[in-house]
């Protein structure tokens, strides 16, 4: 291990290059794209370093910090290595660049380099060498990066300088008690381990000095895989530190019960095609917004997200539903493997301006956010598709069937305005025709009928509102869309709404996914009667009008539903 950069160029081959424009990738694609993000955290690596020399700080030096992390890294590389390429090790360099370019804010900035010795003295704990580091401790507590959190007893509060001492794996971590004395605890930290280890986790109580990093399990085919469930570690977010959150004991057993279901979803089909997920490639999961198991999880993710710094690990508010938890999954690394295909290549020319229409987003995009959507939903469509293609009975069949044919018609719109708008580069515009070729030979592929026509509906009822939304009737000189100084963020509740058929319809909205657009029509222009300019009612009069007429003049209200004047009255 090196922060030195090679002369040696790091070229991608061909064919994985056209594995991955696919949507999908076989485990050598993938493999191939975390050693390129391996070479980018080093190349980062390097220059955080230059960048800290100098630094005044009371805890060991960056430099001192590096050196026993890259002796541990000589005598145990792979635990070390794993260690450095951790998707929260990533955020934390990048977090920390952004602080000394004076990008971001936070504490002083010797206190987030910290994390550096932070890393040192866990590669000394696995590499069993005797070193001794001036650390940083928040509230008497220093996270040992992939292993967990070590708790001095009556420690004073606050950001303060301990002493971490380690000798053959064990640690002795010492700090300043409040009556200005020394306070001190020697454990050997549980051998929890980074991506790709195994687990030996120790159980403990929340009042112990030792809190092990908790790990999801499951049986893969090489045997048993473990992933970090990240509620302790500073750098697991994808922007600022956060504090410990760690979920208890009943969260933390739902958690495994459900991702051990979520893997049984995913794992039926196998193959390397879009949708397809080993999730031994998944690096870690940080749970969102809760730590107990009340109140009871919704169905859906209302929460996930992923970070480019951070490759393999995302987000998630866990929902109680296992189908939702694989999906989210697959969308996740497919934003990972986006990230990790931009840190290798100019893929377009994006003036960030945002602009674009995005189906699955309430706000306006430029072209690298509709490229990552374009990617990701991909993936989505395949996931589905595999669940039409093992459904077993009608039911799970219409489900699989209105989310493929919603998402292959979503990701296909949106590959075409890429396409359209000449800004890929050779190597973006092999990408997006690759996504191009995989969505194409997914239109031509059979759905069950009522499901696609909801998709249909649901696809038209989203860009029509989005476009009541965001865009304004254009003024006399002004050319493309003109957007809306009002405009505010407002809820997609259709997509899931639509995603089965109402057996007893009451709204307006139930009425047009049960397939009445006459009923729909007639309660929309109720609700239009009292607030005509209202975008929901709106939109949904204007789909169940075109519904009822596919006329020429139904279609131009769909296309630009923000020059409809005057409003309609029924």
């Amino acid at each position: 291990m090196t922060s030195e950069p090679t002369s040696a160029p790091f070229r991608m081959p061909a064919r994985l290059l056209a594995e991955l424009a696919t949507g999908g990738g076989s485990e050598q694609a993938v493999a191939f794209l975390e050693r390129a993000e391996r070479a980018r955290r080093l190349l980062l690596l390097r220059t955080l370093l230059a960048r800290l020399e100098g630094l005044a700080t009371p805890l060991t030096l960056p430099a001192e910090a590096w050196r026993v992390l890259k002796e541990s890294a000589a005598l145990v590389p792979e635990p070390v290595d794993r260690l450095l390429l951790a998707p929260a090790t990533g955020g934390w360099i990048a977090h920390l660049l952004r602080r000394v370019h004076g990008t971001a804010d936070g504490p002083p900035v010797w206190v987030e380099a910290g994390h550096l010795c932070a890393l040192a003295v866990t590669a000394a704990v696995h590499a069993g060498t005797v070193t001794d580091l001036r650390v940083p401790l928040t509230d008497g507590q220093l996270y040992l990066p992939g292993l967990g959190l070590a708790r001095l007893p009556d420690s004073v509060p606050g950001l303060t300088v301990g002493r971490a001492h380690t000798s053959g794996g064990e640690l002795t971590l010492t700090g300043t008690a409040p009556d200005g004395g020394a306070t001190s605890l020697t454990i050997r930290p549980s051998a929890a381990p980074l991506p790709g280890g195994t687990a030996r986790p120790a159980p403990v109580h929340t009042a112990s000095p030792w809190l092990p990093l908790r790990t999801l399990t499951h049986s893969g085919p090489a045997g048993p895989v473990t992933i970090p469930l990240d509620d302790l570690g500073p750098y697991r977010d994808l922007d600022d530190p956060l504090p410990p959150a760690r979920l208890d004991a009943a969260e933390a057993a739902t958690w495994q019960r459900l991702f051990e279901a979520a893997v049984a979803v995913l794992s039926p089909p196998g193959g390397t095609g879009p949708g397809r997920l080993d999730p031994a490639m998944i690096r870690a999961i940080v749970p969102w917004g809760r730590t107990s198991t009340s109140p009871p999880a919704p169905p859906t993710v209302r929460v996930s997200a992923s970070s480019g710094d951070s490759f393999g690990a995302m987000v998630i508010a866990r929902p109680s539903s296992p189908l939702a938890l694989a999906e989210t999954l697959v969308h996740e690394f497919q934003h990972s493997k986006m990230a990790a295909l931009l840190h290798l290549f100019p893929l377009l020319d994006d003036d960030r301006e945002e602009r674009y229409y995005a189906p699955w987003r309430p706000d306006p995009r430029h072209l690298t956010g509709l490229l990552h959507g374009a990617y990701a939903f991909t993936g989505v469509a395949g996931f589905w598709r595999d669940r039409l293609a093992v459904a077993r009975d009608d039911r799970s069949a219409d489900l699989a069937g209105y989310h493929f044919a919603l998402r292959r018609l979503q990701s296909r719109l949106v590959v075409r305005t890429l396409l359209a708008e000449g800004r890929l580069t050779p190597q973006g515009r092999a990408l997006v025709s690759g996504l191009a070729g995989t969505l194409d030979g997914w239109l031509r592929e059979p759905v069950p009928s009522a499901a696609l026509t909801r998709a249909r509906t649901a696809a038209a009822l989203h860009r029509t509102e989005w476009r009541l939304r965001n865009v304004a009737p254009p003024s006399p000189g002004t050319g493309g869309p003109r957007f809306r100084p009002d405009r505010t963020s407002w809820p997609d509740v259709r997509t899931d709404a639509f995603a089965s058929r109402p057996a007893v319809p009451h709204t307006a909205d139930e009425h047009l996914a049960a397939g009445d657009a006459a009923a729909a029509l007639a309660r929309y222009a109720g609700q239009l009667a009292a607030d005509p300019a209202e975008p929901h009612a709106l939109a949904g009069w204007i789909v169940a009008r075109a519904v009822l007429d596919p006329g020429r003049a139904t279609r131009r209200m769909l296309a630009r539903p923000e020059l409809l004047q005057p409003l309609p009255s029924g």
